[in-house]
């Protein structure tokens, strides 16, 4: 796996989602003591998916480029990656 940038906590709305730039591969880590929603965006900012993410849990997503994520809360951190 390599990192394509630096970990940030994610937007809590759809006007403030991520794409992770180029990134089709993210990896998702809930900081916090509650499970999260985390919801994926096309390029109009509609949600096409969503999932809830354990506290303490780590999740690797595959998104579309034009993408983007964002959730309930920003104790959930992200970071764009490339898998083999």
């Amino acid at each position: 796996m390599r990192i394509l940038g630096t970990e940030a906590a994610l937007g809590t709305n759809a006007g403030a989602a991520s794409s992770f730039g180029d990134a089709d591969d993210v990896r998702l880590v809930n900081s916090g003591s509650t499970n999260r929603l985390v919801s994926i965006t096309d390029s109009s900012g509609n949600v096409v998916a969503s999932f809830t993410l354990i506290a303490g849990e780590v999740s690797f997503v595959r998104k579309k480029r034009e993408e983007k994520i964002f959730a309930a809360h920003a104790e959930i951190l992200g970071v764009g990656i490339v898998t083999p």
